[in-house]
């Protein structure tokens, strides 16, 4: 049992951290030393106490200990000892980090099948809304772009760090033909392009995001995929948004067709960008999305040293294995 702890400890504590010093991790290898030698004495005390032939005495010499709590007490030892040679490995994790600066393009498909009501009171108005209010939650020095993309694309505002006159701009989107999702990918690289720099910072780029909400798939326009690619290649990730239910229809001069939202297109355009997909089917679904894109978005990945984390939980280990020694010294009634 205790042989097990300890080499299976180990690898439990390097899953989900790095080291500053990972060299030093080779004091890992006494454990398994450690734990061999204690088997190995335990073993040889049993054989020993085997010759004894009156127990009786042996009891009032050598008084009986408990099994458990002696295996509890080095197990929790070897813990401790795990733990705190973790710590002295200068343990790091990836937490995040609120970004300073960074431009957003919100895309928003304004294409007629935006005018199905699968999506109460139809899919455009609730994405409106859902838009306005994710411009709303992102942080005061995010510049924000809103492109409206149906059979062209058009940068509805350029990236503003005044959030307000981004909302007012959204408010001012109405249905179109066709869907050219190509040309929004490419417009929204263009607004990105546009965004102030730092008078700080003038030599560096704020990095970039876009977040495209849309229905269905591109009907005309320049090639998706090209585009998606070239947002990789500048390292500006498309958070898709697949948006409705597969029952969503619109009638138009006189006959009924169905749009059910394109997952697979916008599938393929967040992972050739670097980016992620998500789909929603109600405003409330898409409140979460955008709570989730923004999450990703805001924050920059990086390690910080958690080494006081280690010694406590190296401290508290130690603390139970010494009251463990402590009790199977004490005389119990």
């Amino acid at each position: 049992m205790i042989g097990s702890i300890g080499l299976t400890a180990a690898p439990m504590l390097l899953e989900g951290f790095s080291f500053a010093a990972p060299d030093r991790l080779l004091l890992w290898l006494v454990i398994p030393v450690l734990v061999a030698a204690y088997i190995i004495l335990t073993r040889f005390k049993n054989r020993r106490g085997m010759r004894f032939t009156n127990t009786s005495m042996l009891d009032v010499v050598m008084p009986k200990q408990s099994q458990w709590r002696r295996h509890l007490a080095v197990a929790l030892s070897i813990l401790s000892l795990i733990t705190l040679t973790a710590a002295f490995a200068q343990p790091q994790a990836q937490v995040n980090v609120p970004r300073e600066r960074a431009t957003v393009v919100v895309v928003i498909d304004n294409s007629l099948s935006m005018q199905a009501t699968d999506v109460e009171p139809n899919r455009l108005d609730a994405a409106k809304n859902a838009a306005k209010n994710f411009i709303n939650s992102l942080p005061a020095k995010f510049n924000v772009a809103v492109v409206s993309m149906a059979g062209s694309a058009n940068i509805v505002n350029p990236p503003t760090t005044d959030h307000q006159v981004a909302i007012r701009a959204i408010d001012t989107i109405r249905l179109q033909d066709s869907t050219a999702i190509g040309a929004g990918i490419d417009a929204a690289l263009r607004a990105v392009d546009q965004a102030p720099k730092d008078p700080k910072h003038p030599k560096s780029t704020a990095p970039g995001a876009i977040v495209m909400l849309s229905d269905g798939e591109s009907t005309t326009g320049p090639s998706p995929r090209q585009e998606a690619v070239k947002a990789k290649q500048r390292k500006i990730p498309i958070y898709t948004i697949a948006y409705g239910t597969e029952n969503g229809y619109v009638d138009l001069e006189g006959k009924r067709y169905t749009v059910p939202p394109d997952k697979e297109q916008m599938q393929e355009l967040a992972t050739l960008s670097g980016g992620q997909m998500f789909s929603a089917a109600s405003p409330e679904q898409l409140r979460k999305v955008y709570e989730n894109i923004g999450s990703s978005v805001g924050y920059d990945k990086a390690n910080r040293e958690i080494t006081a984390r280690f010694a406590g939980y190296g401290l508290a280990l130690a603390v139970l294995a010494a009251l463990g020694a402590i009790s199977l010294g004490a005389r119990w009634p």
